[in-house]
């Protein structure tokens, strides 16, 4: 089984159920068969994390120490849940967690104006929680937590933490509705000023799957510029899914997304839906950024592991330089 499912599975809690999704024929029949979609939430999980200098002098968040990772772990949540977030700050300057999206007291806000930081060494609780749509008293409507969200430094080098996003501090958070559709796996994209998950540029990630995989992204922009992310042979819904919910959603059907400094969005799709395997690329579509290096390829397999026209040994363009390695199935992620 794969590690990611595995984890998935028990921690996050998802059911299997059947579907009626209409695939291509080019898809997987197991993904035309069942999904596993999201428990109702409730839970107060815990985690900790190590704040940590990477080798090559990025900054980056962790699970264990000395696995500082860049960006930082997943970290998926179900609506209703409460996660207490133990950080441990391992560098020799003030750094701190703020999270986007989720319900937090001022004390686990993340920053120097409300002493929410870490200090060199030490160590701090931070609670986020999350809840589910509801109705107010006063009779309007209150929306939930779910959406894909992420956290970031905002002390490191100034009160707005510009040197910590900048070296690599940042990470995705996935807060879940009950029922909502599980993926295989999970990717984590970031646009931080002109590089990819601040990586050398013509060097960013790129992403296995094999033809049929129900494959997720999460995509955040940082730093100072406005992009536009862009992925080949592939079209999500412009809603907080990144899912049709049928024939007669109105959601926008879309394969390019305008993306400005702290947005953050998500969305799932079948690998190869219509399409097929192959070297498929995503990059932002600024010309001059796509120019300079901000391209990755997402890596559709056939069944027997082959990518029609693909020669792993090339760069993404004549001039690219060395190639990134290719991201595993199980990087790092929290399910909690």
């Amino acid at each position: 089984m794969d590690r990611r499912m595995f984890n998935r599975g028990v921690l996050l809690g998802g059911a299997t159920v059947a579907t009626s999704l209409s695939l291509g024929s080019e898809a997987g029949s197991a993904a035309a068969q069942t999904v596993r979609t999201a428990p109702a939430g409730g839970e107060v999980r815990h985690l900790r994390l190590y704040i940590e200098r990477l080798s090559d002098g990025r900054m980056g968040y962790g699970l264990e120490k000395g696995g500082a990772t860049v960006p930082g772990p997943l970290i998926e949540l179900n609506e209703g849940d409460t996660l207490h977030v133990e950080v441990e700050n391992t560098m020799d300057v003030t750094a701190s967690l703020h999270v986007h999206g989720l319900d937090y007291e001022i004390s686990s806000d993340g920053t120097r104006q409300n002493r929410s930081a870490v200090e060199p060494g030490g160590t701090r609780t931070y609670t986020w929680r999350t809840h589910a749509p509801g109705r107010r008293k006063d009779g309007t409507w209150r929306p939930g937590s779910a959406g894909y969200w992420h956290y970031h430094d905002h002390v490191v080098g100034g009160d707005h933490g510009t040197g910590g996003i900048r070296n690599g501090l940042y990470g995705p958070v996935i807060v879940r509705r009950n029922g909502d559709i599980l993926p295989d796996r999970t990717h984590t994209i970031v646009f931080n000023d002109m590089s990819v998950n601040n990586r050398a540029p013509h060097t960013g990630p790129d992403f296995e799957a094999t033809v049929g995989d129900r494959v997720e992204f999460v995509m955040i922009t940082h730093g100072e510029f406005y992009h536009t992310f862009h992925m080949h042979g592939h079209r999500w819904a412009d809603n907080r899914t990144g899912l049709l919910t049928g024939p007669e959603d109105p959601s926008a059907v879309i394969d390019n997304k305008i993306v400005g400094p702290a947005d953050s969005f998500g969305f799932q799709v079948i690998a190869g839906e219509g399409v097929g395997a192959g070297a498929w690329m995503y990059h932002c579509h600024v010309q001059s950024h796509s120019d300079m290096g901000m391209v990755g390829l997402f890596l559709v397999k056939k069944a027997d592991g082959t990518i029609p026209g693909h020669d792993p040994h090339e760069g993404h363009t004549a001039a690219a330089g060395p190639r990134a390695e290719t991201v595993p199935d199980d990087d790092h992620s929290a399910h909690h």
